[in-house]
């Protein structure tokens, strides 16, 4: 059987680049010592909410519409959307101080409901399916970089021939893992998801860092439903949503042992995992298998670094456990 390396080494980094945003942005929650199950939610919100600030601009535009106006109303609109979700998913578990698994499956529910409420009204208003005209699709799906880098032979195709969003998440990975070992709020957030008693007592404010952290994670993570909606799934809405994406996401962050690097060759790879069936259907194997591969192989990683007790490879030791200053 012949395999087109090239097309499949593609066809991974572009169907993993919704997971790195995902994945992204549930490490930076996590690092603060949240732990937020309503990834998949946000997702559906953020591909929800984009589609319609795309959809609504290009209506009201016409066949003026700018493709670059598109995408930045879209991005605005998907992480505005998954702000508001993680901010009610905040005020629950750190004002509150609800548990976090259970505020966050309950996002997950909240958010889906939200995202069909969205996108069945966008289709009740215009009579029928909801998609984006095929310039402004062009605009979210074709390669940004010049025609004279793509045409490199083999690195061309593998290095310069993604749309924005691909160059996007990687460097929002790259400047993570920065900000996280070099600057100074960076080490206060990680001291905060490590101990945060001890963050309090140094001084650090615990509420303020686990807000941001969760807020900004769950932007960010939303930002990849909108990935997903508006380029793997061509800019039309389907309220069967993003098939499971969100979930990927959380599996992908233990599978990257909370490093912002290792999501973006472990998206890569999951990615693959999550199209490989297309590329290399076996006869013998049913496809359900294949869809499960990601869960297996974060399984497999899981049950290695828990029987290698390296600390470095360990969650935060006060992941998804409240805080409560007056026992300090």
């Amino acid at each position: 059987m012949d395999i087109n390396f090239i097309g499949l080494i593609r066809a991974a980094v572009l169907n993993g680049t919704p997971l790195l945003f995902g994945t992204s942005g549930e490490i930076l929650t996590e690092k603060s010592g949240n732990l937020n199950l309503g990834v998949e939610g946000l997702m559906f919100m953020g591909g929800a909410f984009g589609l319609c600030g795309a959809f609504v601009y290009g209506q009201a535009a016409g066949d003026h519409a700018v493709g670059a106006v598109a995408v930045a109303i879209a991005l605005l609109a998907s992480f505005a959307a998954g702000v508001i979700g993680s901010l009610i998913f905040s005020f629950l578990t750190i004002t509150l101080r609800a548990n976090q698994n259970v505020t966050g499956l309950a996002l997950t529910i909240f958010g889906t409901g939200v995202g069909q409420f969205v996108g069945e009204l966008m289709r009740l208003k215009v009579g029928g399916n909801v998609t984006v005209s095929n310039a402004l699709k062009d605009a979210f799906a074709n390669p940004v970089l010049p025609k004279f880098l793509q045409d490199i032979p083999v690195i061309g195709p593998i290095l310069f021939s993604y749309n924005f969003f691909v160059y996007l998440g990687f460097a929002a990975a790259i400047i993570m893992a920065y900000v996280m070992a070099k600057t100074r709020c960076g080490l206060s957030l990680c001291a905060v998801g490590e101990s945060p008693a001890t963050a309090d007592a140094a001084g650090i404010n615990v509420t303020k860092y686990r807000y941001l952290a969760t807020v900004i994670g769950g932007g960010i993570s939303a930002v990849g439903g909108m990935v997903y909606t508006m380029t793997i799934a061509g800019g039309v809405w389907n309220h069967t949503g993003l098939s499971g994406e969100g979930w990927v996401a959380v599996a992908l962050v233990i599978f990257c042992l909370w490093k912002p690097l290792n999501a973006l060759w472990g998206s890569i790879l999951f990615g693959g995992l999550l199209i490989f069936y297309l590329r290399l259907p076996l006869p013998f194997l049913p496809t359900q298998i294949y869809k499960v591969l990601p869960y297996i192989v974060t399984a497999i990683v899981l049950i290695v670094v828990s029987m290698r007790q390296h600390k470095e490879d360990q969650p935060p030791q006060g992941l998804g456990l409240n805080y409560f200053r007056e026992e300090r």
